[in-house]
């Protein structure tokens, strides 16, 4: 009687390779802006970081009153641009605002650091603010990840 092992049995690894089916990675969402994907009609995220940097960059740059049925979503930033009176003016009330929209709809996001600058030679009468922002999501740790937004202010 002969001993045999069933690790030994049954197809090589060069077929079972052959024989797997490619596996395409789940979209968790669409990325913004709008754009023409590569394997569907629009461009989706499939990791789930890249989508919550998306989600928080929507966050950041919209206003109350543009998200049809939630009049207070969004960071509320333009406002602020009317007012431009002095750099740490706006860099104050832009944290607290951010802060406090990233409070009530991405909890689980943890916002590390905040930098603004402020270029006023694009055009006379036309202030372009670039923001910065650094933060972690602790539950699925992610550390340093950084968003850019861009504000006009006339």
């Amino acid at each position: 009687m002969g001993k045999y092992s069933f690790k030994s049995s049954g197809t090589t690894q060069a077929q079972n390779a052959a024989n797997q089916l490619a596996v395409t990675p789940t979209a968790i969402g669409i990325l913004t802006p709008l754009s023409l994907g590569t394997t569907g009609l629009l461009q989706t995220s499939t990791d789930l970081g890249t989508q919550l940097a998306d989600n928080l960059r929507n966050l950041v740059l919209t206003n109350w009153g543009e998200r049809l049925g939630l009049y207070n979503f969004g960071a509320n930033l333009r406002p602020l641009m009317t007012d431009l009176v002095s750099q740490d003016d706006f860099d104050s009330q832009a944290i607290t605002r951010i802060r406090n929209a990233v409070q009530r709809w991405m909890p689980y996001i943890d916002l590390q650091d905040f930098i603004s600058a402020v270029d006023r030679s694009k055009s006379p009468g036309l202030a372009v603010i670039n923001l910065i922002i650094t933060f972690n999501i602790p539950s699925l740790n992610i550390k340093g990840r950084q968003l850019q937004a861009t504000l006009y202010a006339i």
